[in-house]
């Protein structure tokens, strides 16, 4: 049986001898619900390929506030691109909502493919890019109510690790805001 990883990269371009070395490389982690992967400042050190459960990114504001960047569910490659291109410390601080079955990779392996296995790199950040522009589509496109319909469907199960502060913030909401949408949906049974 072909791991969930391996199947990963072979779809986005990996040559067997590209996946044999990440999987080679790859350790596996299981992980609590609320463990930190990466705080915020710290260097990434790791991608992460998530083979079940739910992570959160969030911001974390000089006054302690958390504002919720992205939610990250099975078969996602969590990648800091942003720490690994500038080799500063991350924007945002990751962690797991659910408990969580990982993969962790080596962040230098990720720059050797972009050297090494250019196709797989560009797949692999061309598959971020266009997850931005959809976030940004999603966010700029639907109503209150639509992005949240959307999103709680894509998450399924999961939705329930979520805490109402972490998916207003995701929303762009406040907390009165969701709380009204949601009371609102659930009089007219949606």
């Amino acid at each position: 049986m072909t791991s969930p990883l391996a199947q990963f990269l072979a779809l986005h371009g990996a040559d067997q001898a590209t996946v044999d070395q990440a999987l080679s490389l790859a350790e596996p982690l299981e992980l609590p619900t609320r463990h930190v992967l990466i705080n915020q400042g710290e260097l990434a050190t790791q991608a992460y390929f998530l083979i079940d459960g739910l992570c959160h990114a969030c911001y974390i504001t000089a006054d302690g506030k958390t504002i919720s960047k992205d939610f990250f569910w099975e078969q996602d490659l969590l990648i800091g691109f942003e720490s690994l291109l500038t080799e500063e410390g991350s924007p945002y601080l990751l962690e797991t909502l659910s408990p969580c079955l990982i993969q962790t990779l080596p962040a230098e392996l990720i720059l050797r493919w972009r050297d090494g296995m250019p196709a797989l790199y560009m797949a692999l950040t061309e598959r971020q890019l266009l997850f931005r522009e959809q976030k940004e589509q999603f966010m700029r496109l639907y109503s209150p109510a639509r992005r949240y319909a959307l999103f709680t469907d894509s998450v399924g199960e999961l939705a329930t690790h979520i805490t109402a502060p972490q998916l207003a913030s995701f929303l762009n909401l406040s907390l009165s805001q969701l709380d009204s949408l949601q009371r609102h949906l659930a009089a007219s049974g949606k």
